[in-house]
């Protein structure tokens, strides 16, 4: 009997020691699974991650075009704003200028048709007037002023 039992005690040893030989291989598999999985979760974050970056990469890229064609745009456009304000400008001055001889020549119409009607008898000068313009023929349009304004050349 002691024998059998010693036997008995001994499969079980044996038993026991093979199923945790048995665990032991299963939790090192298990192990080795999980860190293959972890490693290519790992590796597909890396992937994520990076592709991420090649996307703000190419936007950053595309967004410094976008700027660079924004600013070429407003340099072109001040440009062509500083060509008109210095047309405009010389064209106010030019309109100025032909209000003011237009003020004068208007005068000087004036002068005239008050001197002609003083000294409009022409037998005070024994000679005929060398200008056609000055013939009493032609004086009806000195009666008529000429009417402008700097406002006409303003758009």
């Amino acid at each position: 009997m002691a024998s059998s039992s010693g036997t008995s005690s001994g499969s079980s040893l044996i038993q026991n020691s093979g199923s945790e030989e048995n665990l032991q291989a299963l939790m090192d598999q298990r192990k080795r699974k999980r860190m293959i999985s972890n490693r290519e979760s790992a590796r597909r974050s890396r992937m994520r991650k990076q592709k991420h970056l090649d996307e703000l990469v190419a936007q950053v890229a595309q967004l410094k075009k976008e700027n660079h064609q924004i600013i070429t745009s407003i340099n072109i456009t001040t440009q062509h704003y500083l060509n008109l304000e210095s047309d405009n400008s010389i064209l106010r001055a030019k309109a100025s200028e032909l209000s003011h001889r237009l003020e004068s020549l208007n005068e000087i119409i004036s002068l005239m048709n008050s001197n002609y009607g003083v000294f409009g008898d022409s037998s005070m000068y024994n000679e005929p007037p060398a200008d056609s313009f000055l013939t009493p023929s032609n004086m009806f349009y000195l009666n008529q002023p000429i009417s402008a304004s700097a406002d006409m050349f303003q758009y």
